[in-house]
């Protein structure tokens, strides 16, 4: 059935578009495209050819997208929660692409959630350079968050900020910025029908506002010689050639770089801004012109939606500010504690307020009375253990589990977190975790940003967030397995999607596995924290013990389908 499009939008496009209208209007009696996107943090291209569990058809602007079937369930598949591909519509996928990023680069998703592109930049920087992710609403930093941590990004630190006091903290910082301005959504009306239904209220205008700040404050982020990519999903002229218009006008040091017409793109069209723009066209003088070098992907003319991309290079190579490089490797404590129990792993923590300021005598006072409450709540726990072992055999043994375990937190309350969770890393993992150090209450994580530099911003996730330090022992997170693979881990089991297993674990089952399935390092027991694999790919912890792997998905991140 045809979508139902807005009279003055119709009456506008056949206006724009001329002879093209009615092949334009056709598109809409077609089923939007499906697309996935491979995740090469965690397989390769080859790999997952060989291992897709459907038909795929190459998406030719996106070397790792492809096509899939219409009524194909991609996230129907246990691959999708080992983190194997991203689900993405095929044309959002071509501003990255067209960004450029390469290995070792700073790059800032300045308008991220949920995180499709976001994504997408880290794997083509592989875990080398800095991503900052942002996004100024705060109920969809949980889901871009969730992504983050799902695909396995490492290198990643998740803002929720407004652009400009982004600029405060980083200025003339970044090599990349991918702005996927917020806009009036004509282009997804064929993909998402409340789309049509919010246009009126999601006016042009209001738009254009948001995208002019968005686009002036990131030429303050980006450093001499960087490129911003521009991108919306409108066919509005006003937000996109007579934006990237007025930039130029007012920002001479950026020129556009020409995007290629291959793919089925068509050239940006400055003409539409003479027509309906008379006096911005007038205003913008002879730049306009560039903006025939941007791109528009039109449903009629690709597999895809409508969008619109532009990218702008700086054209200065010198440095103007301090580059702010921040030294690695160091460990920083920070001095505000936060109760995380009640968070789920896609949910943002509290803001980061402080770094390396000195812990106030009200700080230190907090910590002492939580020492205190430990102690207490870990001697009530041993004395519990103790009673328990005089009821008979089976009660015995939890009885002495408990007082070794609680006894051993009340021994180590006041020992380093940064000791245990060296000490963690060296037992359970085979590698050294690149980064920052930063301690955020008793949840700890490695960061590729310098911790100052990100003091009196609200972040939602300062790095990677590798696991939590409680009564003297460290717990690892699952955002840490799922950036893992089965050689970084000293014990790992394999679990298969076509027995049924995988969507067990997902499920948060126990499993019986034998201890000839925990593959493990030399001189390394079974026994203790298992990196869980589907298909050999890691999808989250386990615990085993005598042939038993206790389940340590998280609760809000199990399978819930039939």
């Amino acid at each position: 059935m045809a979508v139902q499009l807005p009279s003055i939008f119709a009456e506008r496009m056949k206006s724009l578009l001329g002879d093209e209208f009615e092949q334009f209007m056709k598109s809409y009696e077609q089923s939007p495209h499906a697309g996935l996107r491979v995740n090469t943090l965690k397989i390769s291209l080859e790999q997952f050819k060989e291992i897709a569990p459907f038909d795929m058809r190459p998406i030719p602007w996106c070397g790792t997208g492809f096509y899939v079937p219409h009524g194909v369930k991609p996230g129907l598949h246990p691959y999708y929660h080992a983190g194997l591909y991203y689900i993405q519509e095929p044309s959002a996928m071509a501003p990255v692409e067209l960004l450029d990023v390469k290995p070792g680069e700073r790059v800032l998703d300045l308008c991220a959630a949920p995180g499709g592109k976001t994504t997408q930049i880290a794997a083509k920087l592989q875990g080398k350079g800095v991503l900052v992710t942002n996004d100024i609403h705060a109920e969809r930093t949980k889901a871009l968050a969730k992504n983050v941590e799902l695909y396995g990004v490492r290198n990643a630190v998740v803002l929720n900020e407004s652009p400009e006091r982004i600029a405060n903290a980083f200025p003339h910082y970044f090599d990349k910025v991918l702005i996927d301005a917020p806009c009036s959504g004509e282009g997804m009306f064929r993909k998402d029908e409340d789309m049509v239904k919010s246009w009126e209220n999601h006016s042009v205008e209001k738009c254009v506002l948001m995208q002019r700040d968005i686009l002036e404050t990131a030429a303050k982020l980006l450093a001499p010689g960087g490129t911003i990519v521009y991108s919306t999903c409108t066919f509005a002229p006003e937000e996109n050639e007579a934006m990237i218009a007025e930039f130029l006008n007012i920002n001479p040091d950026f020129v556009v770089n020409d995007i290629p017409g291959s793919a089925g793109f068509a050239p940006g069209r400055p003409e539409w801004v003479r027509q309906m723009l008379p006096e911005k066209a007038e205003e913008t003088g002879s730049v306009l012109e560039q903006t025939r070098g941007t791109a528009r992907l039109w449903p009629h003319l690709l597999e895809g939606e409508g969008h619109y991309v532009a990218v702008l290079q700086h054209r200065s190579e010198s440095l103007t500010e301090e580059d702010g490089n921040q030294k690695e490797g160091s460990v920083l404590q920070i001095g505000q504690a936060v109760d995380t129990d009640s968070i789920e792993p896609n949910e943002s923590v509290e803001p980061f307020i402080r770094a390396s300021a000195p812990i106030s005598k009200e700080e230190r006072k907090r910590e002492r009375l939580m020492r205190t409450e430990s102690r207490e709540r870990n001697d009530k726990h041993t004395r519990g253990g103790k009673a328990q072992g005089k009821q008979g055999k089976g009660n015995e043994r939890g009885g002495r589990k408990n007082e070794r375990t609680q006894g051993r937190g009340t021994d180590q309350a006041n020992v380093d977190p940064g000791t245990v969770y060296a000490q963690f890393v060296q037992e359970n993992l085979g590698i050294e975790l690149a980064g920052e150090t930063v301690f955020y209450g008793d949840r700890v994580y490695q960061s590729s940003v310098g911790a100052a530099r990100l003091e009196g911003l609200k972040v939602i996730r300062p790095g990677w967030f590798v696991g939590t330090v409680k009564n003297g022992r460290f717990v690892p997170s699952h955002p840490l397995a799922c950036a893992l693979n089965a050689a970084e881990a000293q014990r790992s089991v394999n679990i298969s999607s076509a027995e049924g297993e995988a969507v067990r674990y997902l499920k948060g089952e126990t499993l019986n596995i034998e201890e000839a399935r925990v593959e493990r390092q030399a001189d390394t027991a079974a026994k203790g924290f298992v990196l869980v694999c589907v298909d050999g790919f890691a999808a989250g912890w386990g615990k085993w013990l005598d042939g038993v792997l206790k389940n340590e998905y998280p609760a809000g991140w199990r399978w819930t389908s039939v």
